[in-house]
């Protein structure tokens, strides 16, 4: 009598087991079905097992960041693939799939194209386009400066700058709702087949529930892209990304980080400070990169205005700086943009920007 028990325990647990997978399956096929013939139907569900074997188990590592790691993968199409591993996420599968459906309506020229995402069990990985040049970061700062100046010539340059900005413009004012980056540096900015500028990891602080002024104090590489605001306590708007791009974009002219502690100079360590006090005595095109041709005058005076814009990106003042909108109109030369007088402190280190 005892073993008919247990016998029969055994088969209604295993029975159980199957009916509750099962169900699990009809669950995931009816979502699948119910997304079908939503504006998101392109975005692809992935098995964990599937990006395990197309990343050949996580092996091909692109970057890492605050966010997670990013691994290179080849689908069973021969697709290649740019994997993102999340780390730390709090959402559960079904706010998951909800930030996802929102992340998947962004489409955009100068935007990183999201293919698909998986989320099973505790793992959330979003797959997006493979962008075959690698990140501005890499090439902009590379040690191979020849080859670096083949490829960045200053038209390239410019339309990095341009299309960023429009990039921006589009999360900012173009979305369902605004999008604030919070982390605009080369890094984040992929270049495609042709050196057209895509930004990555737009939306990722919301789709994690991070609080994105305490992730800040984690990441390392970023601190001089980030406006005052996050210091001082004040709200945060769309204008910290202004600020950023404000940097990222001195770096692509300049070719040289903000910050450079190697540097013997002590008036350009900072690279800003010594950029600044080009612009009063009309030397503005000394700051483009030693050896990148503006061939044309146009290009001297495009040079010129974006540098300008760079520095109206980075005022202390929020309300001082320009919309993105305002920058892609002043880039384009649809708006001219008002040459910024520089003040410096007492002891002549640190210098304000205004339109006063």
């Amino acid at each position: 009598m005892v073993g008919a028990v247990l016998g029969i325990v055994s088969a209604l647990g295993v029975a159980s087991a199957i009916f509750l997978v099962l169900k699990w399956q009809r669950h995931r096929l009816r979502w699948m079905e119910r997304h079908a013939d939503s504006p998101n139907s392109f975005l692809r569900v992935f098995s964990y097992k599937e990006l395990k074997i197309a990343t050949k188990n996580f092996r091909l590592k692109l970057g890492s960041g605050g966010f997670g790691s990013v691994f290179k993968g080849s689908l069973t199409d021969g697709t290649l693939v740019a994997v993102k591993r999340l780390e730390g996420s709090r959402r559960e599968e079904k706010e998951f799939r909800a930030e996802i459906s929102s992340l998947g309506n962004i489409q955009h020229k100068n935007l990183v194209r999201l293919r698909g995402f998986c989320a099973e069990g505790l793992e959330r990985l979003l797959v997006y386009e493979y962008m075959p040049n690698g990140s501005l970061n890499s090439l902009l700062f590379s040690g191979n400066s020849e080859s670096k100046l083949k490829v960045l010539d200053w038209k390239t340059r410019f339309e990095i700058v341009l299309g960023t900005a429009k990039g921006l413009l589009y999360l900012h004012e173009e979305c369902r709702e605004c999008i604030i980056h919070n982390d605009v540096k080369p890094e984040n900015i992929l270049l495609d087949s042709e050196f057209s500028p895509k930004l990555a990891d737009f939306g990722l602080a919301k789709l994690l529930d991070r609080d994105f002024s305490r992730f800040l104090t984690t990441v390392r590489g970023t601190r001089g892209y980030i406006a005052p605001e996050w210091f001082f306590g004040l709200p945060i708007t769309p204008k910290v990304d202004v600020y950023s791009f404000g940097m990222t974009l001195l770096e692509i002219i300049s070719g040289r980080r903000n910050e450079d502690l190697r540097l013997q100079e002590s008036n350009k360590l900072y690279f800003p400070w010594w950029a600044a006090a080009q612009i009063q005595p009309g030397n503005t095109i000394d700051i483009v990169e030693e050896g990148v041709e503006l061939v044309e005058e146009a290009d001297i005076e495009e040079a010129r205005r974006t540098i300008v814009v760079g520095f109206l990106c980075i005022e202390e003042d929020e309300n001082v700086r320009p919309s993105m909108r305002q920058v892609v109109r002043m880039l384009e030369g649809k708006m001219e943009p008002q040459t910024p007088q520089i003040s410096w402190d007492s002891d002549g280190n640190v210098f304000t920007c205004s339109l006063e």
